[in-house]
Protein backbone atom coordinates (compact mmCIF):
# COMPACT_ATOMS: atom_id res chain seq x y z
CA UNK A 1 0.00 0.00 0.00
CA UNK A 2 1.14 3.17 -0.98
CA UNK A 3 1.86 5.87 2.09
CA UNK A 4 1.80 9.60 1.59
CA UNK A 5 1.20 12.95 2.98
CA UNK A 6 -2.16 12.32 2.97
CA UNK A 7 -2.64 9.56 4.99
CA UNK A 8 -0.09 11.24 7.55
CA UNK A 9 -2.38 14.37 7.69
CA UNK A 10 -5.34 11.95 8.69
CA UNK A 11 -3.62 10.05 11.02
CA UNK A 12 -2.31 13.01 12.68
CA UNK A 13 -6.33 14.55 12.87
CA UNK A 14 -7.85 11.58 14.06
CA UNK A 15 -5.41 11.17 16.80
CA UNK A 16 -5.24 14.57 17.17
CA UNK A 17 -8.90 14.67 18.29
CA UNK A 18 -8.83 11.63 20.31
CA UNK A 19 -6.29 13.61 22.47
CA UNK A 20 -8.48 16.34 22.89
CA UNK A 21 -11.90 14.15 23.25
CA UNK A 22 -10.96 10.95 24.65
CA UNK A 23 -12.56 8.83 20.84
CA UNK A 24 -13.28 9.57 17.71
CA UNK A 25 -9.96 8.81 15.99
CA UNK A 26 -11.09 5.72 14.24
CA UNK A 27 -14.36 7.42 13.44
CA UNK A 28 -12.28 9.80 11.22
CA UNK A 29 -9.18 7.73 9.98
CA UNK A 30 -11.31 4.69 9.03
CA UNK A 31 -13.40 6.60 6.61
CA UNK A 32 -10.77 8.47 4.89
CA UNK A 33 -8.15 5.26 4.50
CA UNK A 34 -10.90 3.21 3.11
CA UNK A 35 -11.19 5.73 0.22
CA UNK A 36 -7.62 4.51 -1.04
CA UNK A 37 -7.00 0.80 0.85
CA UNK A 38 -8.95 -2.22 1.70
CA UNK A 39 -11.25 -1.87 4.99
CA UNK A 40 -9.93 -5.35 5.87
CA UNK A 41 -6.15 -3.47 5.68
CA UNK A 42 -7.04 -0.35 7.16
CA UNK A 43 -9.10 -1.86 10.14
CA UNK A 44 -6.32 -3.60 11.69
CA UNK A 45 -4.13 -0.66 11.20
CA UNK A 46 -6.01 1.61 13.39
CA UNK A 47 -6.30 -0.63 16.00
CA UNK A 48 -2.65 -1.25 15.92
CA UNK A 49 -2.27 2.06 16.80
CA UNK A 50 -4.83 2.79 18.61
CA UNK A 51 -4.19 0.72 21.27
CA UNK A 52 -0.45 2.76 22.20
CA UNK A 53 -2.49 6.17 21.66
CA UNK A 54 -5.10 5.14 23.80
CA UNK A 55 -2.65 3.68 26.97
CA UNK A 56 -0.97 7.11 26.36
CA UNK A 57 -4.00 9.12 26.62
CA UNK A 58 -4.65 7.61 29.56
CA UNK A 59 -1.24 7.59 30.90
CA UNK A 60 -1.82 11.28 30.58
CA UNK A 61 -5.17 11.52 32.61
CA UNK A 62 -4.29 8.84 34.89
CA UNK A 63 -5.99 10.02 37.98
CA UNK A 64 -9.44 10.74 36.29
CA UNK A 65 -9.83 6.82 35.16
CA UNK A 66 -12.58 5.42 36.56
CA UNK A 67 -11.33 1.43 36.95
CA UNK A 68 -14.27 0.07 38.37
CA UNK A 69 -16.52 0.06 35.41
CA UNK A 70 -14.01 -1.65 32.89
CA UNK A 71 -14.34 -5.62 34.22
CA UNK A 72 -18.63 -6.15 34.05
CA UNK A 73 -18.06 -4.95 30.47
CA UNK A 74 -15.64 -7.92 28.81
CA UNK A 75 -17.49 -11.08 28.74
CA UNK A 76 -20.01 -9.77 25.96
CA UNK A 77 -17.26 -7.26 24.70
CA UNK A 78 -15.36 -11.00 23.98
CA UNK A 79 -18.69 -12.38 22.64
CA UNK A 80 -19.65 -9.21 19.98
CA UNK A 81 -15.78 -9.79 19.23
CA UNK A 82 -16.34 -12.93 17.95
CA UNK A 83 -19.76 -12.51 15.92
CA UNK A 84 -17.65 -9.43 14.53
CA UNK A 85 -14.84 -11.64 13.20
CA UNK A 86 -17.14 -14.08 11.68
CA UNK A 87 -19.16 -11.36 10.24
CA UNK A 88 -16.08 -10.60 8.69
CA UNK A 89 -15.11 -13.87 7.57
CA UNK A 90 -18.23 -13.97 5.55
CA UNK A 91 -18.70 -10.18 4.47
CA UNK A 92 -18.67 -9.96 0.37
CA UNK A 93 -18.04 -7.21 -2.19
CA UNK A 94 -17.99 -3.53 -0.94
CA UNK A 95 -21.47 -4.05 1.60
CA UNK A 96 -19.46 -3.28 4.61
CA UNK A 97 -17.97 0.43 3.42
CA UNK A 98 -21.81 1.01 3.39
CA UNK A 99 -22.57 -0.16 6.60
CA UNK A 100 -19.94 1.73 7.70
CA UNK A 101 -20.57 4.74 5.85
CA UNK A 102 -24.48 4.87 7.28
CA UNK A 103 -22.85 4.41 10.86
CA UNK A 104 -20.59 7.19 10.72
CA UNK A 105 -22.95 9.52 9.14
CA UNK A 106 -25.53 8.21 12.04
CA UNK A 107 -23.22 9.57 14.57
CA UNK A 108 -22.47 12.63 13.20
CA UNK A 109 -26.32 13.53 13.19
CA UNK A 110 -26.94 12.53 16.23
CA UNK A 111 -24.28 14.37 17.59
CA UNK A 112 -25.19 17.78 15.41
CA UNK A 113 -28.49 17.35 17.18
CA UNK A 114 -27.46 16.26 20.61
CA UNK A 115 -29.10 13.76 20.91
CA UNK A 116 -27.96 10.74 23.54
CA UNK A 117 -29.30 7.08 23.72
CA UNK A 118 -31.83 6.83 26.42
CA UNK A 119 -31.09 3.82 29.10
CA UNK A 120 -34.33 3.57 31.41
CA UNK A 121 -31.64 0.74 33.32
CA UNK A 122 -28.17 1.00 32.52
CA UNK A 123 -27.66 -1.78 34.40
CA UNK A 124 -29.40 -4.27 32.04
CA UNK A 125 -28.08 -2.24 28.88
CA UNK A 126 -24.38 -3.52 30.30
CA UNK A 127 -24.21 -6.84 27.89
CA UNK A 128 -25.66 -5.31 24.64
CA UNK A 129 -23.49 -1.94 25.38
CA UNK A 130 -21.00 -4.70 25.71
CA UNK A 131 -21.57 -6.87 22.62
CA UNK A 132 -21.71 -3.91 20.30
CA UNK A 133 -18.72 -2.74 21.51
CA UNK A 134 -17.10 -6.00 20.42
CA UNK A 135 -18.76 -6.42 17.53
CA UNK A 136 -17.96 -2.68 15.76
CA UNK A 137 -14.50 -2.63 17.14
CA UNK A 138 -14.06 -5.43 15.20
CA UNK A 139 -15.78 -4.97 12.47
CA UNK A 140 -14.98 -1.09 11.68
CA UNK A 141 -11.94 -0.23 14.45
CA UNK A 142 -15.18 2.96 15.32
CA UNK A 143 -16.80 1.86 18.79
CA UNK A 144 -16.13 4.81 20.31
CA UNK A 145 -19.64 6.32 19.79
CA UNK A 146 -20.82 3.24 21.63
CA UNK A 147 -17.96 3.58 24.32
CA UNK A 148 -19.26 7.39 24.70
CA UNK A 149 -23.19 6.57 24.98
CA UNK A 150 -22.19 4.09 27.65
CA UNK A 151 -20.22 6.03 30.04
CA UNK A 152 -22.38 9.05 29.45
CA UNK A 153 -25.05 7.56 31.23
CA UNK A 154 -22.43 6.06 33.84
CA UNK A 155 -20.63 8.69 34.67
CA UNK A 156 -22.21 12.13 35.15
CA UNK A 157 -18.71 14.04 34.77
CA UNK A 158 -17.53 14.73 31.07
CA UNK A 159 -13.90 14.80 32.01
CA UNK A 160 -14.60 11.39 33.96
CA UNK A 161 -15.77 10.06 30.71
CA UNK A 162 -13.00 11.69 28.44
CA UNK A 163 -10.42 10.14 30.89
CA UNK A 164 -12.06 6.37 30.85
CA UNK A 165 -12.93 5.92 27.50
CA UNK A 166 -9.07 5.59 25.71
CA UNK A 167 -8.61 2.95 28.95
CA UNK A 168 -11.98 1.08 27.68
CA UNK A 169 -10.73 0.87 24.10
CA UNK A 170 -7.51 -0.48 25.23
CA UNK A 171 -8.96 -3.51 25.59
CA UNK A 172 -11.78 -3.54 23.57
CA UNK A 173 -9.10 -3.26 20.44
CA UNK A 174 -6.59 -5.17 22.52
CA UNK A 175 -9.37 -7.85 22.17
CA UNK A 176 -10.39 -7.44 18.17
CA UNK A 177 -6.72 -7.81 17.78
CA UNK A 178 -6.38 -10.80 19.20
CA UNK A 179 -8.91 -12.48 17.14
CA UNK A 180 -7.61 -10.44 14.06
CA UNK A 181 -4.61 -12.23 14.84
CA UNK A 182 -5.86 -16.05 15.63
CA UNK A 183 -7.65 -15.45 11.94
CA UNK A 184 -4.64 -14.59 10.23
CA UNK A 185 -5.37 -10.90 9.69
CA UNK A 186 -2.19 -9.24 11.14
CA UNK A 187 -0.14 -11.33 8.61
CA UNK A 188 0.34 -8.97 5.79
CA UNK A 189 4.00 -7.39 6.14
CA UNK A 190 2.96 -4.31 4.53
CA UNK A 191 0.66 -3.36 7.22
CA UNK A 192 3.70 -3.25 10.04
CA UNK A 193 5.48 -1.19 7.78
CA UNK A 194 2.71 0.79 7.79
CA UNK A 195 2.75 1.03 11.60
CA UNK A 196 6.34 2.02 12.11
CA UNK A 197 5.82 5.04 10.17
CA UNK A 198 2.49 6.17 11.29
CA UNK A 199 2.59 5.21 14.94
CA UNK A 200 4.95 7.80 15.91
CA UNK A 201 2.27 10.76 14.35
CA UNK A 202 -0.18 9.12 15.95
CA UNK A 203 1.34 9.59 19.69
CA UNK A 204 2.43 13.01 18.59
CA UNK A 205 -1.14 13.69 17.85
CA UNK A 206 -2.84 12.39 21.19
CA UNK A 207 0.18 14.48 23.43
CA UNK A 208 -0.71 17.71 21.22
CA UNK A 209 -4.32 17.18 21.53
CA UNK A 210 -3.98 16.55 25.32
CA UNK A 211 -2.58 19.78 25.97
CA UNK A 212 -4.81 21.42 23.92
CA UNK A 213 -7.58 20.23 26.12
CA UNK A 214 -6.00 21.75 29.14
CA UNK A 215 -6.67 24.68 27.92
CA UNK A 216 -9.42 24.43 25.74
CA UNK A 217 -12.92 23.12 26.37
CA UNK A 218 -13.60 20.34 24.11
CA UNK A 219 -16.98 20.80 23.35
CA UNK A 220 -15.84 23.91 20.90
CA UNK A 221 -14.47 21.19 18.53
CA UNK A 222 -17.54 18.81 18.77
CA UNK A 223 -19.59 20.85 15.76
CA UNK A 224 -17.09 20.70 13.67
CA UNK A 225 -15.84 16.61 14.43
CA UNK A 226 -19.54 15.74 13.57
CA UNK A 227 -19.64 17.86 10.58
CA UNK A 228 -16.37 16.14 9.59
CA UNK A 229 -18.02 12.37 10.39
CA UNK A 230 -20.93 13.41 8.34
CA UNK A 231 -19.06 14.12 5.46
CA UNK A 232 -16.74 11.12 5.82
CA UNK A 233 -19.94 8.31 6.05
CA UNK A 234 -21.79 10.31 2.99
CA UNK A 235 -18.72 10.21 0.99
CA UNK A 236 -17.59 6.20 2.07
CA UNK A 237 -21.22 5.43 1.10
CA UNK A 238 -20.68 6.57 -2.23
CA UNK A 239 -17.62 4.48 -3.09
CA UNK A 240 -19.32 1.45 -3.69
CA UNK A 241 -21.85 3.21 -6.33
CA UNK A 242 -18.71 4.56 -8.12
CA UNK A 243 -16.90 1.27 -8.53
Amino acid sequence: MELGLFQCIVVFIGFFILGIAGFGSALIIVPLLAWNWPLQWVVPLVLLMDVPAAMLHTGLNFRQVVWKELPPLLPSIVVGSLMGLAFMTLSPGNWPLVILGLYVLWVGVQGLRAKSIAMPNPNKARHFFGFMMGWVETMFGTAGPVVLAWFSVRLADPYLVRATMPMALVGISSIALFMMLISGGLSDPSLWRALLYLLPIALFGVWLGHRLALKLKSEIFKPVIYCFLCLSGLVLCARPLMN
